[in-house]
């Protein structure tokens, strides 16, 4: 190859071309439909693909803004690829990334959600749903064991997580009360006990070389990635107008209390509030959503989270589903627009829960990235991922509660449903195996006892 103004200059290996704005897109693109495998999996994908194959930014730079990603609340799979591609192409480019990441999730999941609820009642769905459901509580409790084993590092860790399983199930503390004094905590713990809280740099920065990167490690940062006070400012106008503006809209159609206008409020909420990934926040969707407004059942909760485990994207896009059913059981434009009531929930909802992350990634990017490694503002972090272990914990007993006795501890023990549970878990511990093919092979179990179970009624066998 002759030599060129991307070669490196010991002729080695050339440095890659610079990345057009549309080839990048066409990634973003294909990312969205292949991203599945929860938040690890996607972030190996990115890893895998703009690393090590194309090498559009080398490993620290990846790590960096990894790191960054961590430290805020929401996806961080999803704000990592809006962090590379504002990186890489402006404001633009971070929206063009984040939102490709998210929205053919959002449509896959409105056609499945509209097909749980027109058709959950036929045979062949609700035998796949019922096998789906224990590998749910499984995938949960898996979740808890994984980060608890990278974060609670030391006793000081697992007491924060035990008195967070115990505030939220013996004593249903709300899940903003318990990451606020998880955070004080934390701080408190930093500078009384910094050896307890230190982060010991979790995702194993490697010194593995892929060759020279179009962004590489000595590539000095673009200039609309430094900090500047305009330039903040002016993305927080944007952002804060745009969700004014959107639940400004719903207010004055449908007033403070009503159904959209409430889904808006409560979802942006329930987007500060994802520190820990999806599973942290999933019991205050919980107790919102079912307990708080009624807007679907506990067992159409645990439906919601088996179809998000099956669909490209982050996990948190389970309250599309969320706000699908919500949407349609409010029958918010009347029983003859149920399908478009839901499509317009969803999307409502899933505006408002990524809305702030994109806002996170293009005002505070320069200041977060600049304090990463300060103990002051890693230790809070700390704490709040220390008690989001406990709080995953419950949300395991709770899946179990509801799978395992569905008629209530009254009712008679569902040994099947345990028996998947436990296989899955074992499959996941112990082999392994990836979420989908794990969520498939028990889909597939579950069909074949339900229509078992069909054919022994048929000829006359009880049990």
């Amino acid at each position: 190859m002759t030599p060129s103004a991307h070669t490196t200059t010991n002729g080695a290996q050339p440095r890659p071309a610079p990345v057009g704005f549309w080839q990048a897109f066409r990634f973003w693109l294909k990312l969205g439909f292949i991203s599945f495998g929860g938040p690890a999996g996607q972030i190996a994908i990115m890893h895998q693909e703009l690393v090590e194959r194309r090498r559009w930014l080398s490993e620290q730079r990846f790590l960096h803004a990894l790191n960054y990603c961590m430290v805020l609340p929401g996806p961080e799979a999803q704000q990592l690829a809006a962090y590379i591609g504002w990186l890489m192409h402006r404001n633009l480019g971070g929206i063009v990334a984040g939102g490709l990441f998210v929205l053919p999730s959002l449509l896959i999941l409105i056609g499945l959600s509209w097909l749980y609820l027109a058709y959950g009642h036929v045979a062949a769905v609700a035998g796949v749903l019922y096998g789906i459901k224990p590998a749910v509580t499984a995938i949960v409790l898996f979740a808890a064991y994984r980060i608890g084993s990278r974060a609670l590092k030391n006793s000081v860790l697992w007491t924060m997580a035990a008195l967070a399983f115990s505030a939220i199930f013996l004593l249903h503390a709300p899940f903003p009360l318990i990451v606020l004094l998880a955070g004080i905590l934390g701080g408190l713990g930093g500078k009384w006990l910094p050896d307890k809280f230190a982060l010991g740099g979790g995702h194993g920065a490697s010194e593995r070389s892929y060759g020279p990167a179009l962004m590489d490690d000595d590539t000095p940062t673009p200039s609309h990635a430094l900090f500047s006070w305009s330039g903040l400012i002016k993305v927080i106008v944007v952002g804060l107008a745009l969700w004014a503006a959107v639940i400004g809209w719903l207010c004055a159609e449908y007033g403070w209390n009503g159904a959209l206008t409430q889904m808006g409020w409560f979802f942006t909420k329930a987007a500060l509030l994802t520190f820990g990934g999806a599973y942290a926040v999933l019991p205050y969707v919980y107790q919102g959503a079912v307990e708080h407004f009624h807007w679907l059942t506990p067992q159409q909760m645990i439906d919601g989270l088996a179809l998000g485990e099956t669909t490209p994207g982050p996990l948190i896009m389970v309250v599309t589903f969320v706000g699908f059913v919500a949407g349609w059981s409010q029958q918010l434009f009347g029983s003859e627009q149920l399908l478009l009531a839901g499509a317009v929930a969803a999307t409502l909802v899933t505006y408002f829960t990524f809305l702030p992350s994109f806002l996170f990634i293009l005002a505070g990017g320069p200041i977060v990235e600049s304090t990463h490694g300060n103990l002051k503002f890693t230790a809070p972090l700390t704490g709040i991922t220390a008690a989001v272990v406990g709080v995953i914990l419950n949300l395991a007993v709770f899946f179990a509660w509801h799978v395992f006795w569905p008629q209530g501890f009254e009712g008679r023990f569902d040994g099947v449903s345990a028996l998947i549970s436990l296989c899955a878990f074992w499959a996941l511990f112990r082999y392994k195996v990836n979420v989908i093919p794990v969520i498939l092979a028990c889909g597939g179990a579950g069909l074949v006892w339900h229509f078992g179970k069909i054919w022994l009624a048929l000829n006359g066998v009880m049990f």
